[in-house]
């Protein structure tokens, strides 16, 4: 009979069970491991499962599209900070840096003082350098190494010996020479040997070597860029003017080529095409929120020229107001003032771009922006002297009164500008004028 049918339990024994030591040891390491893991991720040492990662990571390549799309857009800073953060993550690689350079060079000529141009000039060569160091035989690397070295050379000249600058010229023509002997194809050594042609005042050479690369590319920038730098060089502005207008159809938002065209136009005295040019450069650089001053100088100066000082000194104002640390934009707006025999006010716009001027004594900023700002003044230099001789010293000169006498100070830039360009007879006949004035024995006398 069934024991479950009569209520009765079952009667068995009970198995008995044995340990294994094997799941014991298993157990046990588990739980060690387990607690160490626990003290890893307190220290830090160990990131917890399913963490998010706090900052995505980004490739060179996600980096250079972002450089190549601001460079065409014309945002040159944004673009330069795009190819350095491309080099943080693919260091070794010689094309991004020579792209770098490239960059930094063309962007130097959107700065506005000898000082920022030859910084920047720096920068350009010490990325090419890097190139060319990764990749010596890389004829991209070594045809854009001459184009920064001429340029650095351009704008060196307030700041090395004139040694150093020449140097600088036959290193830029020695690389595009052997840029150009690795791949004679190579539409950009050509045309940037071109350019340094030019500047060696080879003119002939210079045509011969940029024809050739427009045939090779006839779509690149650089290389009608400077096919239109030989033809101004040579005094054929409109031919400038159409290859600067051909190279910026292919990269319409490059501010510098429309400045170039409007240069260019006002050379030729047509001054409502030049100011269409400049404003086109403005325009971009608004949309772009980007306060550049260049395009509104450039604007004041055509109408300087024209007998507007009214609006010429708006777009100063204006373009001061961009960049009020400026000493360049201070000497601009001197030249307009004095243009329209406005001495007075010229005086205090020349001494923040001759001597420089403290926050406080900034009168000119005061005026344009409501603040006063501390402003250094420029170097004596060929792109400068004009602030120092033909108005500070001028200024200075046709003010003095035997109450007020500034020809001390007069003097004294005067006789910067005689030690510097002791040979110039221009610059003689203009400061012996002056000496004249400070001559006069009622102001003589004066201390």
């Amino acid at each position: 009979m069934d024991p479950n049918i009569n209520g009765e339990r079952p009667h068995f024994r009970p198995i008995k069970k044995r340990s294994n030591p094997y799941r014991v040891l298993l157990w046990l390491s588990l739980i060690v491991g387990g607690l160490w893991l626990n003290s890893q991720i307190k220290r830090g040492q160990v990131e917890p499962l399913f963490m998010p990662t706090p900052t995505p990571t980004r490739t060179a390549n996600s980096y250079t599209i972002e450089g190549e799309s601001q460079f065409n857009a014309g945002n040159l800073q944004a673009a330069i900070e795009a190819y350095q953060e491309a080099t943080k993550v693919d260091p070794e690689n010689a094309q991004l840096w020579a792209e770098l350079a490239r960059i930094q060079t063309y962007s130097s000529s959107l700065l506005s003082t000898d000082t920022e141009r030859f910084d920047r000039m720096n920068e350009a060569r010490a990325s090419i350098d890097k190139a060319v160091e990764l990749s010596p035989d890389s004829p991209v690397a070594l045809a854009v190494r001459s184009l920064a070295l001429d340029w650095y050379a351009a704008v060196a000249g307030p700041f090395v010996s004139p040694d150093e600058v020449q140097s600088a010229l036959n290193e830029a023509e020695k690389e595009a020479t052997r840029a150009y002997t690795l791949d004679p194809n190579n539409a950009l050594a050509l045309a940037y040997y071109a350019e340094i042609l030019v500047d060696q005042q080879k003119w002939s050479q210079a045509e011969q070597y940029v024809e050739q690369a427009e045939q090779l590319d006839p779509n690149s920038m650089d290389v009608h860029r400077v096919y239109g730098y030989v033809w101004e060089s040579l005094g054929q502005y409109r031919l400038a003017i159409e290859e600067y207008e051909k190279a910026a159809q292919i990269t319409p938002n490059l501010t510098f080529l429309y400045i170039s065209i409007g240069q260019n136009f006002r050379t030729l005295g047509v001054h409502n095409r030049a100011l269409e040019y400049f404003e086109k450069a403005a325009n971009i650089n608004d949309q772009k929120l980007v306060n550049d001053p260049i395009p509104y100088i450039e604007i004041a100066k055509t109408y300087t020229r024209d007998g507007e000082f009214f609006i010429a000194a708006l777009n100063a104002e204006k373009a001061l107001a961009f960049n009020p640390t400026n000493p360049n934009t201070y000497g601009q707006l001197g030249s307009i003032y004095t243009k329209a025999r406005n001495y007075e006010t010229a005086m205090p716009a020349f001494q923040c771009a001759v001597r420089g001027c403290t926050a406080e004594e900034n009168e000119v900023a005061k005026e344009v922006t409501g603040n006063g700002v501390d402003v250094e003044g420029l170097p004596l230099t060929s792109g400068t002297v004009a602030f120092y001789y033909v108005q500070y010293g001028s200024v200075l000169a046709s003010l003095s009164r035997p109450n007020q006498n500034y020809c001390p100070e007069a003097l004294d830039v005067l006789a910067e500008v005689h030690a510097k360009y002791p040979d110039d007879p221009i610059f003689e006949g203009i400061i012996q004028e002056n000496e004249n004035i400070c001559g006069r024995p009622e102001l003589a006398a004066q201390p």
